[in-house]
């Protein structure tokens, strides 16, 4: 891959990274601010340990893109970023469009999905 392209991919890999790290921040912020209202009625205190628990889920789901994001990256550093980390072919251009942070080209994702890797 040219290093345009790859300077171009990093520039996109980053900028998702951010977004992420923003959300998460956000995201455990408001679970904080749950226990922050002095409710005393036992009803009210059942909905914010549910709404908290729920924004850390959210927090959790956040983090396997951002791991998935920050493997992308450093693939960047290392020159192997755009191919395939099971056979090593490159991945396409397509889906690097769309998912920046594929580790897979297409046959080996589906392999993956299929429990087949």
């Amino acid at each position: 891959m040219d290093k345009k392209r790859l300077e171009y991919y990093k520039k996109k890999l980053e900028a998702r990274r951010e977004e992420l790290l923003k959300l998460i921040a956000r995201t455990e912020q408001e679970g904080r601010a749950a226990d922050d209202d002095p409710t005393v009625d036992l009803a009210d205190k059942a909905a914010n340990s549910y709404t908290k628990e729920f924004l850390f889920g959210q927090t959790d789901h956040d983090r396997v893109p951002l791991q998935l994001v920050e493997e992308a990256l450093a693939r960047v550093r290392n020159n192997e970023f755009g191919l395939c980390v099971n056979c090593e072919e490159e991945v396409q251009q397509k889906r690097l469009e769309a998912v920046p942070w594929a580790r897979h080209c297409i046959s080996c994702q589906e392999k993956q999905e299929q429990g087949l890797l």
